[in-house]
């Protein structure tokens, strides 16, 4: 009996202190013990890789190890967002991209080999980039009201620039229609320098794109700013009002860039990472190197990350519905 009893005990004591060494076992290594991939689904020398480079070296010296920068373009970001969706979630492949990733192609695209919102766990919003609404010199409009009354005296007959069927500013454009009582015509182009000489050459009338993109242009005289089409103001362009500060809040487009990491990737190691991110972020250096390229820093957590996605998804999706906007 006295066998049996300590027996007993020696068995009890072993399993409390297995018991007790779980948490131990089920958190993750000391991460990071090896270097970090960084998948910038763009070409190198775009926003988002600006982006990605400005912060990589600074995100190493706070963990320690290198970040290494993959570009993996193609397919409207489809290829680089979807290998990062499918790695192992070990917090040593991130992915940095724009909104296109996160909300557009979700609410455009009927197929998709990920899905954000299941696939992905949000670290945070790191930049803005607002987009400008613009009209050539040989327009006569001076103001936003001017050509909300010029369009409704003739819907269609007025044209803005886009980059093709559920970009940025076609999604813009169709937005300002929506919140104006507008119908204004989207003519594609295959980039923002022919875009803009196409506005200013007055073979359309209206161009939407970044501020990085048309400050020179306004600040030379060839096109006029009538709005900001971000929730901010641009450090670029100061003096020019928001949409939203002219009337028209539902007219609001953001771009965005994002740090997200696959889903299930340790709660510990998600937190790590965001504050190695909010830490990056907070340097006055890079702020300004960010502001310099028409970029607006901020910091956004993953709660608000998330939730800000989820919106844009279901908001892109009824405007595609509503204008017949299919991205293949």
């Amino acid at each position: 009996m006295t066998h049996l009893r300590t027996r007993r005990r020696l068995l009890l004591g072993a399993s409390s202190l297995w018991l007790a060494a779980m948490p131990a076992l089920a958190q993750p290594s000391a991460w990071p013990e090896r270097p970090i991939k960084l998948v910038v689904p763009f070409p190198p020398g775009g926003g988002t890789d600006i982006v990605a480079r400005g912060m990589g070296q600074a995100l190493a010296e706070r963990l320690g190890q290198p970040v290494v920068i993959d570009n993996r373009p193609g397919a409207s970001t489809i290829i680089g967002t979807d290998a990062v969706a499918k790695a192992a979630p070990d917090g040593y492949t991130l992915l940095l991209s724009g909104s296109t990733s996160y909300s557009v192609n979700p609410a455009l695209r009927a197929r998709l080999p990920y899905d954000p919102v299941r696939d992905l766990a949000p670290i945070a919003i790191v930049a803005r980039t607002p987009l400008v609404l613009v009209v050539g010199q040989g327009t006569p409009y001076r103001s936003l009201n001017e050509l909300i009354a010029a369009a409704k005296a003739k819907p269609k007959g007025l044209r803005y620039a886009t980059f093709g069927a559920g970009s940025g500013p076609h999604l813009a454009g169709e937005l300002l229609a929506l919140a104006a009582g507008i119908q204004l015509q989207d003519i594609p182009y295959k980039g923002s320098a022919q875009g803009a000489m196409a506005v200013i050459g007055g073979e359309i009338e209206i161009g939407i794109d970044t501020v990085a993109s048309v400050a020179p242009h306004v600040r030379s005289g060839k096109l006029r700013a009538l709005g900001i089409v971000g929730a901010t103001r641009a450090s670029l362009l100061p003096e020019v009002r928001t949409l939203a500060e002219q009337g028209l809040p539902e007219a609001t487009f953001d771009a965005w860039y994002g740090f997200a990491a696959p889903a299930r990737t340790p709660v510990p190691v998600i937190d790590r990472l965001a504050q190695a991110v909010g830490a990056t972020m907070a340097s006055p250096a890079l702020q300004a190197q960010l502001r310099a390229q028409g970029m607006e820093p901020v910091f956004i957590g993953a709660a608000a990350f998330r939730q800000q996605m989820e919106g844009e998804i279901a908001r892109y999706r009824a405007l595609a519905h509503r204008a017949g906007i299919a991205a293949e």
